[in-house]
């Protein structure tokens, strides 16, 4: 499955981080795809340097939708599985083996940050309650439900492809592989904040659970 295996990374505004996140991503995974998201810096160009496949959005449309346009570039590749990591050196390279291996046995593998005080507190707080509603409403039981480091095989893409243009990208993708009855599993990762507030914020995260409502019902 690793030679048919590429990484999506969307990116905006990342050029301090996503040259690094790149050439590390190199020593475990050669397909690479790249999209920048509507960057006013440099991450284009450092991207395309860098030798990764490099994909672009005119204008910022989103993490949700920057993702997908990854994965469906990919799948057009011939990819039978991916693996999304984030641009900005939260996400360890170095894990991608232990996802593709879990992958073998599952349709979709989450990563989990432990909660530690390394987690801004909001996060630790809203993440948990996110978590809650994913088990009431769609049976999953994931200690992390906000974490991006992910992986799935082309067959579950297929099934949890999300509308979504937003962080709720992946409420979304976890509530389509409820839906499916995918086979899950989680495996932790190690916890790294570059940025104290970014990702999504508490009204997001209300955003978020009125989706999951909504998805739920059927009625989005």
């Amino acid at each position: 499955m690793a030679n048919k295996a590429y990484v999506v990374i969307a990116a905006r505004n990342e050029e301090k981080h996503v040259g690094n996140v790149i050439n590390d991503t190199k020593k475990f995974c050669k397909n690479i795809i790249v999209v920048d998201d509507g960057s006013k810096d440099k991450t284009f160009q450092i991207a395309k340097r860098k030798g990764a496949t490099t994909l672009r959005h005119v204008i910022n449309l989103g993490k949700g939708a920057a993702v997908k346009t990854g994965c469906d570039f990919a799948l057009k590749r011939g990819a039978d599985a991916l693996v999304l990591v984030d641009a900005d050196g939260q996400h360890e390279p170095k894990e991608i083996p232990n996802f593709l291996k879990a992958l073998k046995s599952r349709d979709i593998v989450f990563g989990y940050r432990r909660f530690t005080k390394k987690m801004p507190v909001v996060f630790r707080f809203g993440n948990k309650f996110i978590n809650s509603m994913t088990k009431l409403l769609y049976g999953l039981k994931l200690r992390d439900t906000q974490c991006g480091y992910r992986a799935l095989t082309a067959k579950a893409y297929k099934k949890v492809r999300w509308s979504s243009t937003d962080y709720a990208m992946e409420s979304e993708m976890i509530a389509n592989a409820g839906k499916n009855n995918l086979k899950y599993i989680e495996i932790p990762i190690e916890t790294i904040y570059s940025s104290k507030y970014k990702g999504t914020t508490p009204l997001d995260g209300l955003k978020i659970v009125l989706n999951m409502i909504l998805w739920r019902l059927k009625l989005k």
